[in-house]
């Protein structure tokens, strides 16, 4: 063996070595039950990040499995990541001078599929340099025809089964993305506003968007507020409109903020928007999609949102009717992307009924059918956000997805509004009965951008003629579906592309991911895979915390306190990471990791080292060599083989006749493999890390090796059998967290088969 250990000499050989001898694809054995685990999509064209780093868990309890005998799948896969994606690549079109707007829709997704299949093997390459054992010959991308051809079947059964709609509500919007988001997608923050008190005739309001005002329908006062139970049912005066609104009682008025006085404008505001429909209210909107005033004096109309605001109170204080402005901190919602101030707007959406789809997913929990681990928090987290969903809006207006499988007829619903390239390069945005005889109909398609269909517009699931009219001019809609729509899909339909896969796989084991997704993702694929198949996606469900920074704070570059994944890997080996990534991980906890930590470990692998070196020196037989050194070349010298002693294997029945520090190394080892697999099984990682760590390190190098190196040097046989045993075994335990170092040790030991490391039996 080499003096020192290099990692980077040895991790890409030995992942070499387990791709090419096939160790990560499972034999299907209808007598055994499987252990699958489904991988939690990362970015297919993203950098790793540390969170991706953690996938060790997985790999951890995938490399135990495997070892105990279990046909073992962990299927790999990538996230075309929808929203996301084309974020990042409209900052790459910007640093070109161009935007999403001048590109047509088609060639618009092809530029970014191109650029996705440039970058789509950055995060399937790196994540193979953690060493993660995963069945590559099963990776799925989420846009593959066949996954995309499932996702479009359960929508239209869903449609069938009158669990797909289309609805108009208030939405989540962003003006520069342009795009609804759910209320999970939304980023909240603390920002100093102005509070506008304003004079509405017989009584003053406080609000913090005086541009909406043009969108008021009522005023509201809490009924218990004996300042105004006089007045309720009388009238107060838009200022600038003149226009007079009916004032209110509504009990979600808040008596200590501001005035007490709330306008309510229920196109625009949430709470609005549910006092509204309590007192049926006409729903009226003045804010576009594209953030700018519409169906407002000519003055304001096309202004931006903060130039409108600006202009409104100018014009309100001229008339002596803004009473006063005091500062406000409140929190905001803003788009998670790209900060924009998240605008509540009312749009047609498609929905997903989820009460039928949530009640059979509670029920799947409760009665133990899918566990939820480590903590008890998280099941109750779970239940909570179940027992309380709302419908769930899966339509996206961007291009990057799947289109919605959706037509509608031009010549049925003439009030369609579409946006497109023309012929000249020019962008248009036109009803089609205002375009329909001026622009031929493959001119629209060949140029469109997107469709805006008004909630009354009928439609059809397929592209066939017209039923209603007979004719051709059908177009699709244009919003794609959430990314979260087809991933909670994810493990029904990449097993079904092998249908023995879906037949042996399904159900799942685990679903190992972090707790901030317990909704987005796992409990969406409860319902998904339960309404699809009629059977829970996976029987536990295991969910670790994110990674921070050794003073517990999360990771972000705004912070610098980052660690880059791969840089750490080149610096000390992938072992150290992964070993740091867990020891000393409480469940449900925050995980800190820091370089130092990292360095540790890789201290550790030097150390598992160092002992394996000790022992094949020990070994050595030594050999009369008649060459001086001169006569040897440097290549003769270091090819020179020393044979090995033969000593017996370790096994029970020489228990009995060894020395009381054998027996007790012994018996300690065995101690060691009892708690470890019980630690695993318990999915308590920290814990067996640690307790590996501490035996080989102290226990086993520090005492039991120091005090035996005479027996070592004298070649006492049955003092280097026990030595063997207790190292082989190690490895074996420790294989699962440190797999490179391992496997390369255990390529080197005398033993008594060649199987290789990963798939070399589990320790009894």
């Amino acid at each position: 063996m080499d003096k020192t250990y290099d990692p980077l000499s040895v991790e890409s050989k030995i992942y070499t070595f387990w791709e090419q001898g096939g160790y990560f694809s499972p034999k299907v054995d209808k007598q055994k039950k499987p252990f699958t685990i489904i991988l939690p999509l990362p970015n297919a064209n993203d950098p790793m990040h540390m969170g991706h780093a953690l996938f060790t868990v997985q790999d951890i309890m995938v490399r135990y499995h495997r070892m105990k005998g279990d046909p073992t799948l962990w299927l790999p896969g990538g996230d075309h990541a929808g929203i996301e994606t084309q974020f990042v690549f409209e900052k790459h079109l910007a640093k070109e001078g161009k935007s999403r707007f001048d590109y047509d829709r088609n060639t618009l997704y092809q530029k970014i599929a191109e650029f996705v299949d440039k970058n789509k093997n950055t995060n399937k390459d790196q994540m193979k340099r953690l060493g993660f054992s995963l069945d590559w010959s099963r990776y799925h991308y989420s846009l593959e025809p066949e996954i995309v051809k499932n996702v479009l079947e359960t929508f239209q059964r869903m449609h069938k089964d009158h669990l797909a709609y289309r609805a108009e509500r208030l939405v989540n919007y962003c003006t520069k993305c342009g795009t609804a988001f759910s209320d999970l997608e939304i980023n909240h923050e603390e920002r100093e506003d102005q509070l506008y008190y304003l004079d509405y005739g017989s009584i003053q309001i406080a609000t913090t968007r005086p541009e909406t005002i043009f969108a008021d329908e009522a005023v509201a006062v809490n009924p218990k507020d004996k300042r105004y139970t006089h007045i309720i049912g009388k009238h107060a005066v838009i200022p600038l409109l003149n226009k007079e609104i009916p004032i209110i009682g509504d009990d979600a008025i808040d008596i200590q903020f501001g005035t007490g006085a709330l306008k309510v404008t229920p196109a625009h505001d949430p709470v609005d928007f549910d006092i509204g429909a309590r007192h049926k209210l006409p729903v009226i909107s003045c804010i576009d999609r594209f953030g700018r005033l519409i169906h407002v004096p000519q003055k304001y109309e096309g202004l931006k949102v903060k130039a409108a605001r600006e202009a409104v109170i100018e014009d309100i204080k001229s008339l002596g009717l803004l009473i006063k402005t005091t500062p406000l901190t409140h929190t905001v919602g803003v788009c998670y992307r790209c900060k924009t101030t998240i605008e509540p707007m009312l749009i047609p959406q498609w929905y997903i009924k989820t009460k039928p789809l949530a009640a059979p997913a509670i029920q799947a929990v409760k009665s133990g059918k899918t566990k939820i681990v480590p903590l008890k928090r998280f099941e109750t987290m779970y239940f909570d956000w179940m027992e309380n969903i709302k419908d769930w809006n899966i339509s996206r207006q961007i291009v990057w997805g799947p289109q919605i499988p959706v037509w509608y007829c031009l010549d049925c619903n003439p009030t369609i509004e579409l946006t497109f390239i023309d012929k000249t390069n020019t962008k248009v945005q036109k009803r089609y009965q205002d375009i329909q005889d001026t622009v031929p109909f493959t001119e629209l398609c060949e140029g469109l951008q997107s469709i805006y269909a008004p909630l009354s517009a009928t439609y059809t699931l397929d592209h066939s003629p017209c039923a209603h009219c007979k004719g051709t001019h059908l177009i699709q809609e244009t919003d794609t579906f959430d990314t979260w729509f087809l991933s909670s899909q994810w493990p029904v339909n990449t097993l079904k592309t092998h249908t023995l896969d879906f037949d042996y796989f399904y159900p799942t084991s685990v679903l190992d991911t972090l707790w901030d997704i317990l909704f987005f993702w796992v409990a969406r694929m409860m319902m998904m895979g339960l309404y699809l198949t009629g059977d829970v996606p996976f029987t536990v469900v295991h969910l670790h915390s994110r990674v921070v920074d050794k003073h517990g704070a999360k990771m972000s570059k705004s912070k610098g306190n980052v660690v880059n994944p791969i840089e750490m890997v080149e610096k000390y080996g992938a072992d150290a990471l992964r070993m740091a990534l867990i020891f000393g991980a409480a469940p449900g906890s925050d995980i800190s990791l820091s370089e130092d930590k990292i360095r540790g470990m890789r201290n550790f692998g030097n150390k598992l080292w160092n002992i394996a070196r000790l022992f094949l020196m020990n070994m050595e037989i030594p050999q009369p060599n008649p060459q001086t050194d001169d006569d040897q070349t440097t290549s003769q010298k270091s090819n020179t083989h020393q044979p090995y002693l033969a000593i017996p294997f370790y096994d029970q029945s020489m228990y009995t006749s060894l020395s009381e520090p054998d027996q007790k190394i012994i018996t300690d080892l065995n101690t060691l493999i009892s708690d470890v697999t019980k630690d695993i099984e318990k999915y308590r990682f920290s814990d067996s890390a640690q307790k590996i760590y501490e035996f080989t390190w102290h226990r086993f190098a520090d005492q039991y090796l120091e005090e035996n190196k005479e027996r070592f040097k004298e070649q006492n046989v049955t003092a280097l059998a026990v030595f063997r045993h207790v190292l082989l075994h190690v490895l074996k335990l420790l294989h699962p967290f440190m797999p490179f170092i391992t496997e390369e040790i255990w390529g080197k030991m005398p033993r008594k088969t060649h199987d290789p490391l990963i798939i070399s039996s589990w320790p009894k």
